[in-house]
């Protein structure tokens, strides 16, 4: 007969109580009598997970969560908004003075045409802002130049009867009023986009350019203000994603950028807060309208 197979046994050999513990058969336990979510017993004497456990009251995920909010529990096993508290809307709210402990800037209810086409059907739109007006100043002081240079030029040329170099200066200053126009028109159709999902920069006349970020890939905002940014309310927005090249990093000569880094943050951090205090302001949207 010969010998049983595996290593020779020895008693002071420290992996054998594992070994013999990790041979050991498993037990087989009816389905009814399993640690599921049944309404027998778990595998120990500890607490179990019946049927209407939910997530307990206990000190894991109890009834009250980290956050301090109640979450509702459906009985058909589908997903519930956590319940936001009115003492969580009251920092959002104005005072009877109208004055709110935050400064937000005020969304529009539906996106321009220029913007929807951009947008698919479950994103939820928060609002567009064109840049400041600061990204026009220097064409605009272009042209402001060039009408008094071009004017005084012109008329000192056709005093001295050169009717050709007139001719030129006339149609220099159209060119230069031209290019005025275009810039004007490229600055209002440059808007930044915020929805529930990304941000957004649609810029371009004829040559159309859509940069976008998500939201989730968001690991770092800043917003930068110069002196004169300061003095007039603007400042660039930077965008850090985890280690990626991203297509939207800069944005420049935003208007209002304490405000608007606040919404931003606010998406990013406290969507369902959002959520709940736009749905609370449509609804007396609504009863005004009613009354």
């Amino acid at each position: 007969m010969g010998s049983p197979p595996g290593p020779p046994f020895d008693p002071d050999d420290p992996d054998r109580e594992r070994r013999e513990r990790d041979t050991e058969p498993i037990p087989r336990v009816p389905p009814d009598e399993g640690p599921g979510y049944g309404s027998g017993a778990g595998l120990s004497d500890g607490p179990s997970f019946s049927d209407d456990a939910g997530y307990g009251d206990g000190p894991g995920y109890a009834g009250e969560g980290r956050s301090g909010r109640s979450w509702i529990r459906d009985p058909e096993g589908g997903y519930q908004q956590p319940v936001i508290s009115e003492d969580e809307l009251a920092g959002l709210r104005a005072d009877a003075a109208g004055n709110t402990p935050r400064r937000v800037l005020p969304l529009e209810d539906e996106p321009s045409s220029l913007v929807a086409r951009y947008l698919f059907p479950t994103e939820r739109y928060r609002g567009e802002w064109k840049r400041h007006w600061i990204h026009l100043a220097t064409p605009i002081l272009i042209g402001i130049a060039a009408t008094f240079v071009l004017g005084y030029l012109s008329g000192f040329l056709a005093g001295q009867d050169v009717g050709a170099l007139t001719t030129v200066a006339v149609l220099l200053w159209f060119a230069v009023m031209g290019w005025v126009a275009w810039r004007v028109a490229d600055w209002w159709y440059d808007r930044f986009i915020l929805t529930n999902k990304r941000v957004m920069v649609v810029n371009g006349i004829i040559t159309r350019r859509v940069a976008m970020m998500p939201l989730v890939r968001v690991t770092d905002m800043k917003y930068e203000q110069t002196p004169t940014g300061r003095a007039l309310n603007y400042g660039t927005f930077v965008l850090e994603s985890a280690g990626q090249e991203q297509a939207l990093r800069e944005i420049k000569n935003l208007p209002n950028p304490n405000e608007l880094y606040l919404r931003v943050v606010e998406e990013m951090y406290e969507p369902q807060a959002v959520e709940a205090r736009l749905g609370k302001e449509a609804d007396e949207a609504k009863a005004d309208d009613g009354a």
